[in-house]
């Protein structure tokens, strides 16, 4: 499986949101290497996870279309008369 990497502005964001989480949730102040650090473990460990659940919900969902799809499909066929 590819490795799921942020880009370098998305991935300051990201630790910037983990800071502030733990210094207003925590009453902790974390560093800069602690926070990337902890999102690295995040995307490696955990990220997997959400990234499989998200491909299972892609894929329920485009089954639900696919079905959608097959019925307006049936609805245009239109009766054969017998001779």
């Amino acid at each position: 499986m590819k490795k799921i990497t942020f880009p370098k502005e998305e991935k300051a964001a990201i630790v910037a949101r983990l800071q502030k989480y733990f210094a207003d949730e925590l009453d902790q102040t974390i560093g800069t290497l602690p926070a990337e650090f902890l999102l690295d473990f995040f995307t490696t460990e955990i990220g997997p996870h959400f990234y499989n659940q998200g491909l299972r919900d892609a894929h329920a969902a485009l089954m639900t279309k696919m079905e959608d799809f097959g019925e307006a499909i049936y609805l245009l066929e239109r009766e054969v008369e017998k001779r």
